[in-house]
C-alpha cells in the first residue's frame, strides 16, 4: 500500500465527513474518549454497511487497510480540481 503525499489530510476529511454521515444517519456524536482507531473502524463498518464502499476481505481487515479505504472513498467524492487529489 502506496502512502499517498496527502493521505494524512484525505484521513482527517474522511472521518470528518464520516462523522457527518454518522450523525445523519442517527448515531450519536463520537466523544472525547473515542479513540482515531475506534472512529475509523465505526465509520468503515458503517460506510460497508451501507454499501458505499465494497468491504474488504475478512483477513485483511485492520488499521492500516480500513484508514486506506476511507482515503479512496473521500478522494472519490472530492471534485478533480480539488488541491488534495494531486
Amino acid at each position: 500500500m502506496k502512502q499517498g503525499k496527502h493521505d494524512a489530510q484525505l484521513l482527517k476529511l474522511a472521518l470528518e465527513i464520516g462523522i457527518g454521515y454518522a450523525k445523519k444517519r442517527g448515531f450519536s456524536d463520537f466523544g472525547q474518549g473515542i479513540s482515531p482507531k475506534d472512529k475509523v473502524e465505526c465509520i468503515y463498518r458503517l460506510l460497508v454497511q451501507d454499501k458505499l464502499i465494497q468491504p474488504l476481505a475478512t483477513d485483511k481487515e485492520d488499521g492500516p487497510n480500513m484508514k486506506h479505504k476511507l482515503i479512496l472513498w473521500i478522494h472519490r467524492q472530492l471534485p478533480e480540481d480539488h488541491p488534495l487529489k494531486e
